[in-house]
């Protein structure tokens, strides 16, 4: 399996363009983009690394990458590379589909704004109030304050859920109302109110899936029929884009096949997500760059084809954690930005694009791999195309005598019952981690004598010292504290 997925590869990952011959400077700077690749840490005083696509490709074991860039208000190109499965031979092109997990979420949210600007809906009126087929439950907290459309769509309405694992073969698919019920067959919790409705921010999938409840409610329509209607059609999603679940069979010959971490093909080769606003598109990237087009000139006044300019205005004003309604915010002024990633089971993608320059980005992955793939693509990208975002960090490396090193070695158990082990030992002037569950190693490097960071990744790893001297714990993975094993 492994030499074959490499074989593959190595057949070449035949690109796809879009539209006519491209201009001798555009194919210059498709090549700088496939070519220029670069890690999230550089080092000081040392050359710069660079890598293809296919070698990254390779090196994270992801069998297909799509992109599309916009630029100057229009798709300037879109490329495909790889195959449709690792043990395939049937290539991907443009047109091939992925699955957008989260990026739903800004899509659903242009089907909802487009009932509030026709006056079906209201952003802060009590949910509830337009609910038939299922409510939100009363709770200390919304007694304090109602569940409103603005608190689903910025995720500041105060109720759980962060995300849905899909269904895999031969699993039951629950309704709607079981999903947000928690109900068998469901294979997640309920979704309720654990928080005052927007009094913080909390990512909440289980969210969008009451605003697609509320707009079959509204519209008397399945969700899927209604977005692509009222939103994917006008946009010009219509082709190669859908929210309908389980996939339609006509829909299935062009379809990218999901992949595990280490290349395997998830079994089924995609789960189905009911939960569709928040995670059920199909779609491509050129398709989702249609979106961002269509948000930019609806922002600019020049094409209004789903909302108006005063709606999208109010869409892209932030509230808190920098989301608004629907899409993730960034940048000020004139370099003001939104987008959104998303990941479901064997999938990674991206969405990024400014409000006002004309340009953006969409990277489609068919790997759980796939984000560190896309972060060195966006990098390249705004290289390229000199983007004030995506920018490597620099760091000095220090120089740990190895007697010093030795005495981080050993074995660091983190919390939970399964309780994971990493090992960690020394390797040349840097340190090696070994997780306990996969396997999977990778390298540390010295920033200060007790201070390190991931190699390529660039996120910390700090040792922590006893009163007598010793090292006793490793703060790792952002937050989570790992104690020493003492054998």
């Amino acid at each position: 399996m492994k030499y074959l997925f490499i074989s593959l590869l190595l057949l070449w990952l035949v690109p796809i363009t879009v539209g006519q011959p491209q201009p001798p400077a555009l194919t210059r700077t498709i090549q700088q983009v496939e070519t220029g690749l670069r890690s999230a840490v550089e080092l000081a005083g040392q050359p710069i690394a660079t890598y293809s696509i296919a070698d990254r490709m390779k090196h994270y074991k992801i069998p297909a990458v799509s992109i599309a860039v916009v630029n100057n208000g229009q798709i300037e190109w879109a490329k495909a590379y790889g195959f449709l499965r690792a043990d395939g031979t049937q290539k991907v092109d443009t047109q091939t589909l992925f699955q957008a997990a989260s990026i739903s979420k800004p899509i659903s949210a242009l089907g909802a704004l487009r009932l509030v600007e026709q006056g079906k809906l209201d952003l802060d009126t009590d949910v509830n109030k337009y609910l038939t087929s299922w409510k939100v439950k009363p709770s200390r907290f919304t007694s304090e304050k109602p569940v409103t459309l603005r608190g689903l769509l910025t995720h500041t309405a105060g109720l759980t859920v962060h995300g849905f694992n899909g269904y895999g073969p031969g699993k039951a698919v629950p309704t709607l109302v079981q999903v947000l019920n928690g109900e068998k067959p469901a294979n997640s919790p309920a979704v309720i109110s654990d928080t005052v409705p927007g009094s913080r921010w909390q990512y909440s999938g289980g969210g969008y899936v009451i605003v697609q409840q509320l707009i079959e409610d509204i519209t008397g329509q399945p969700f899927a029929d209604y977005m692509q209607q009222t939103i994917l059609t006008p946009i010009g999603m219509s082709t190669h884009s859908t929210f309908r679940q389980p996939l339609p069979a006509e829909l299935q010959q062009n379809t990218s096949i999901a992949h595990a971490n280490n290349g395997t093909r998830i079994p089924g080769d995609w789960h189905v997500y009911p939960e569709q606003a928040p995670a059920g598109l199909w779609t491509t990237p050129s398709d989702l760059a249609r979106y961002i087009i269509s948000v930019q000139q609806s922002l600019a006044g020049t094409a209004t084809p789903v909302l108006s300019q005063s709606m999208t205005r109010q869409m892209l004003t932030k509230h808190l954690g920098n989301y608004g309604l629907g899409p993730g915010l960034g940048g000020k002024d004139s370099l003001m930005t939104f987008g959104h990633g998303g990941g479901n089971e064997g999938y990674r993608c991206f969405l990024y694009a400014f409000q006002q320059t004309g340009q953006g980005v969409v990277i489609m992955t068919n790997s759980d791999n796939g984000m560190d793939l896309i972060n060195e693509m966006l990098r390249s990208v705004s290289q390229v195309y000199d983007w004030k975002v995506f920018k490597p960090t620099i760091k000095k490396l220090a120089v740990i005598p190895p007697e010093q090193l030795m005495k981080l070695a050993g074995r660091y158990v983190g919390q939970g019952d399964r309780k994971p082990v990493l090992e960690v030992t020394v390797k040349g002037r840097s340190l090696q981690v070994k997780q306990s569950w996969d396997g999977h190693t990778f390298t540390l490097l010295p920033e200060a004598e007790r201070a390190f960071f991931l190699e390529d990744e660039g996120a910390p790893f700090t040792f922590d010292v006893a009163a007598d001297g010793t090292i006793n714990s490793l703060l790792a993975f952002g937050s989570d504290r790992w104690t020493r094993i003492n054998e």
